[in-house]
C-alpha cells in the first residue's frame, strides 16, 4: 500500500505517543536518573522531537554522532503532542497553509512550535519517497513538554547500534525486527489540514 507523502507515523496508546531524542551522554544520563529533563538540558534552546525511530536514526547517525550519542524514547501525552501542532507553524513558507510569506511571517514569529516534513528514511537511512514530521518546541512549548507532557523516559541507545550491527552484518531483516512498530497517527482532520498532513488519518 502506498504511503501518503505527509503522514505521521508513530507509536502510541490511547493517552501517550513516543517521540525520540539523541543527546551527549551528561544530558541523557541526567535526565534518565531524574525521570524527565534536568540541567544540563536547556530549556531556553529548541528542542526537536521526532516520532518516527527510523529518522532518528538518520539524524544521529545510528547514536555515533558527537553530541548525539544517546537516544532517548520520550512518552509524552497525545494531548500534549496535539496541542504542539496547534500551535505550530512550519519552519518554511508553504502556500497550501499560508495566504502569503508576509502572513507566514507573522505567524511564525507567534508561534512557539515549528513543523517541518523531511524525507523519511530507509533502515539505512536512503530518502524515501514519503515524509516524516519533526516538530520543534521553544518557550512556552518546551515548559509545557518538560513539565506537563513527559509520562517517561527509556534509553534506547542499545537499540539504536543493534539496528546498525545487524545491517553492517548483511541482516536486514534482522533489523527490521526490532524496530518499534509505528502506526499512522489518527490525526482530527482539522488539524491534519492545518499542519499540511497529507490526509486525515482515523482509527
Amino acid at each position: 500500500m502506498t504511503v501518503p507523502a505527509r503522514q505521521i507515523r508513530a507509536t502510541f496508546t490511547t493517552d501517550t505517543i513516543t517521540v525520540y531524542q539523541a543527546y551527549p551522554s551528561e544530558v541523557a544520563e541526567a535526565a534518565l536518573a531524574a525521570g524527565r529533563f534536568v540541567p544540563p538540558f536547556k530549556r531556553e534552546r529548541m528542542t526537536w522531537i521526532k516520532p518516527s525511530f527510523r529518522w532518528m536514526l538518520y539524524r544521529c547517525g545510528y547514536a555515533a554522532k558527537p553530541g548525539q550519542e544517546r537516544v532517548l524514547a520520550v512518552r509524552i501525552s497525545r494531548a500534549g503532542f496535539e496541542w504542539a501542532l496547534a500551535n505550530s507553524c512550519a519552519s518554511g513558507y508553504d502556500p497550501r497553509l499560508h495566504t502569503d510569506r508576509a502572513e507566514w511571517s507573522r505567524r511564525l514569529r507567534r508561534s512557539p512550535v515549528r513543523c517541518q516534513w523531511d524525507p523519511e528514511r530507509s533502515l539505512r537511512l536512503a530518502p524515501l519517497p514519503h515524509r516524516s514530521l519533526q516538530v520543534g518546541l521553544s518557550g512556552a512549548a518546551v515548559d509545557r513538554y518538560v513539565d506537563d507532557w513527559l509520562v517517561d523516559l527509556t534509553d534506547v541507545t542499545p537499540l539504536a547500534r543493534t539496528v546498525r550491527e545487524r545491517l553492517a552484518a548483511g541482516d536486514e531483516a534482522g533489523a527490521a525486527a526490532v524496530v518499534p512498530v509505528e502506526r499512522p497517527y489518527p490525526l482530527p482532520a482539522e488539524l491534519a489540514r492545518s499542519i499540511g498532513a497529507s490526509v486525515p488519518e482515523h482509527g
